[in-house]
């Protein structure tokens, strides 16, 4: 396994340390490779210009909706929900 340095401020030494004491992860190591795989993770399941082109181009096609805004945001907020992106 490589090795590699890294400077952090040291509050942000210190919040990952009280992980480490915690028990949440077992060492400073355990936790950045956490944040690399869920960094790699989101990265992979965003979507590329060219989808969003395609997309948009398929939603203008398809014409004038029928639900209204407040159905619209609450599927939205729905499927938000479900993938797990929604914060506190």
């Amino acid at each position: 396994m490589a090795t590699m340095t890294v400077s952090l401020p040291d509050p942000m030494k210190d919040w990952i340390e009280a992980l480490t004491r915690n028990g949440e992860y077992a060492s400073s190591s355990d936790y950045v490779r956490d944040l690399v795989r869920r960094d790699r993770e989101r990265r992979s399941q965003e979507l590329t210009i060219e989808e969003l082109r395609q997309i948009v181009a398929d939603a203008r096609e398809s014409g004038i909706g029928t639900r209204s805004p407040e159905q619209i945001f609450a599927e939205a907020r729905d499927m938000v929900r479900a993938r797990g992106l929604k914060r506190g």
